[in-house]
């Protein structure tokens, strides 16, 4: 096996096309595609993927917050952003960088506009968000027609697009909820149609509403953790390619004794023999506590090696014990063989957490064959 020589997160950018390919056929070639980039590109390298899918010809992508579509726009992205959750001090920092905001409440939509009309904008590009369910951010049903008379006579903004978000697109217990949340959507852009006398496209399924309700697709749809190889049940995920792969290195093998512990607070207590492998990689690189002692394992040459003691802040501790390995060899701790969403089940938590966890300090390395 190769030696990376330190802990390393390869991002696979061949992977992320397989996934935008595989995604895109599951929509009609009139849908346009928005691909979510927040959070770093769900903990990889922002910049990197946003380039990768514009030139792969996405028609918009997505960011939570203004700094983040700031660092696109730096880099040289041109492709549409949708700033999913503004906050008023940015405004005008947003009108800079031609960002596109969601609109999401009656205090959000009236600063906006405050903002628009005194950078003296003409038709600025809006998204208004309408809860129909998740219970996050959004207007309501009956906010149609408030909307509508704050807009009225106003040429600096223009609703461009109304979207939602289904709260348990990829939970076949809850079809019932998300077909009320689909159609309670439809309702409310039928009559905000009607108000405006023209027609914004629509958007409202995340990577797993694409799968599970492609027929509610409308003119848009949003894939976040999709693009990124996990589609939120084991059969989706056999079709998709894990972008990122988390690497490190053993360091130092320990011979420990039967009674011996390993780790702070004498957290692992050796039954016999064993052989141990430290890593340079601990909660100060994104994995958290919660996978010590016996809760999350790496794989060595092919073979699980259980995380055991504590996590600590640079490095953990794994039992090696009949695993052929020496210092240096490469450790996967997720990537294509071993998924995040495995990793992450370990421990009772989900792919997006682990995926977003990655800190900064772990070196990022691009594959773009």
């Amino acid at each position: 096996m190769a030696n990376i020589g330190e802990t390393t997160l390869e991002i696979d950018l061949s992977a992320l096309e397989h996934n935008y390919r595989y995604l895109k056929s599951k929509i009609s070639d009139s849908t346009k595609f928005l691909g979510v980039v927040k959070a770093f590109a769900y903990g990889s390298d922002m910049v990197a993927v946003a380039k990768k899918l514009e030139s792969l010809g996405t028609d918009y992508l997505a960011v939570a917050y203004v700094k983040e579509g700031v660092l696109l726009r730096e880099s040289g992205i041109k492709t549409p952003i949708l700033v999913l959750h503004p906050q008023p001090m940015n405004f005008e920092l947003l009108i800079y960088y031609h960002l596109e905001p969601s609109m999401y409440s009656p205090r959000i939509l009236k600063r906006f506009l405050e903002t628009a009309e005194r950078l003296q904008t003409t038709d600025y590009p809006v998204h208004i968000k309408f809860n129909t369910g998740l219970n996050r951010l959004g207007f309501w049903e009956n906010d149609v027609e408030y909307i509508m008379q704050h807009l009225e006579g106003k040429t600096a903004i223009k609703i461009v697009s109304i979207f939602s978000h289904l709260a348990a697109s990829e939970d076949s217990k809850e079809k019932a909820f998300s077909l009320n949340q689909i159609e309670c959507f439809t309702k409310i852009a039928k009559s905000l149609d009607q108000l405006l006398g023209y027609k914004p496209f629509r958007h409202m399924l995340n990577t797993s509403g694409i799968l599970n309700y492609p027929e509610a697709q409308f003119e848009m749809v949003r894939s976040g953790i999709g693009l990124y190889g996990y589609g939120n049940s084991a059969a989706i995920d056999a079709q998709l390619k894990p972008v990122a792969n988390l690497k490190t290195v053993v360091s130092q093998l320990h011979k420990i004794e039967p009674n011996e512990s390993v780790g702070y607070n004498r957290a692992f207590t050796s039954d016999g023999y064993k052989t141990t492998a430290t890593l340079p990689i601990g909660h100060a690189d994104g994995i958290g506590r919660q996978y010590g002692n016996m809760k999350g394992s790496v794989s060595i040459n092919g073979k699980p090696a259980p995380i055991i003691g504590n996590v600590c802040m640079d490095m953990i501790m794994v039992d090696v014990t009949g695993i052929e390995c020496k210092e240096g060899d490469e450790v996967l701790v997720f990537g294509a063989s071993s998924s995040a969403e495995q990793f992450a089940a370990s421990a009772k938590t989900i792919s997006y957490e682990i995926l977003t966890a990655i800190s900064s300090r772990v070196k990022r390395v691009l594959i773009d064959p």
